[in-house]
């Protein structure tokens, strides 16, 4: 029987080698080699894998082919949805013509496996709700800065409001019979206690069975986020939050 898993955050340097997520600390100690490890010893060749989100630190395709070639090598199917760092990410047909053999992606689409339907979109962030409270912010070696940078909150709202669409056209493309219904998003969909949110309710109207992501470093240790909302199961994937091991989502 194959299985479905789920891993976000990779953030690959293979492209970028002044990139790598190791100035972060411990949590990101040798995290390519976690990666591999943790990979091979669950992911079966026949097994799909989601991958939602912050693949790579590359800055263009050209540069991010090598890390494209390191997941490729990895067993399994995988099945990508955009980060914010994936700066590297092209159009839909660049990246259709660009993608290695194992790898495929979702952009206003749904992907069909076996008797699984899965969509999914970006996101962005919300005035809705935060993760904050979770969150255990540390210096950015890279910037000197704790909190994230303030935001334009038009232009936030401006784009949170496209993803919404997108989702919706990625969710129209849902098998209707469909087995199980997953959706991908790299931003978390609710908030950690499980608030409701436009994001929520659109998953709730499609009939959606679990939906994963990732986005959030630094989660504090020994806090439980996020779980089961309405019949939907939220699980966070994000790399260093759950050690880099591939969470089983499915059977």
């Amino acid at each position: 029987m194959t299985a479905i898993w789920a891993l976000a955050d990779l953030h690959l340097p293979f492209g970028n080698p002044e990139k790598s997520m190791e100035i972060f600390g411990p949590a990101w100690a040798n995290y390519t080699q976690k990666i591999e490890k943790h990979w091979l010893a669950c992911v079966a060749p026949e097994d799909l894998v989601l991958m939602p989100g912050d693949l790579s630190w590359a800055h263009d395709l050209e540069c991010a082919k090598k890390d494209l070639d390191w997941i490729d090598r990895l067993p399994g199917t995988k099945l990508l949805v955009r980060g914010n760092h994936d700066y590297w990410w092209p159009s839909p047909t660049k990246l259709k013509n660009a993608l290695p053999p194992s790898m495929h992606f979702i952009r206003n689409n749904a992907f069909q496996w076996m008797d699984v339907s899965i969509g999914g979109t970006r996101l962005w962030d919300c005035e809705h709700f935060s993760c904050g409270d979770v969150i255990d912010f540390k210096v950015n070696p890279a910037t000197g800065a704790i909190s994230p940078p303030e935001t334009d909150k038009d232009a936030m709202r401006k784009i949170y409001e496209r993803e919404l669409h997108r989702l919706r056209l990625s969710l129209d493309e849902l098998h209707k019979d469909a087995h199980l219904k997953i959706v991908m998003t790299h931003y978390p969909p609710v908030s950690h206690d499980l608030q409701p949110s436009p994001v929520s309710a659109i998953l709730e109207e499609y009939g959606v069975d679990i939906c994963v992501f990732g986005h959030l470093h630094n989660v504090k240790k020994d806090v439980s986020i996020f779980g089961e909302l309405n019949g939907i199961k939220y699980i966070c994937v994000a790399g260093d939050y759950i050690d880099f091991k591939p969470v089983k989502i499915a059977p």
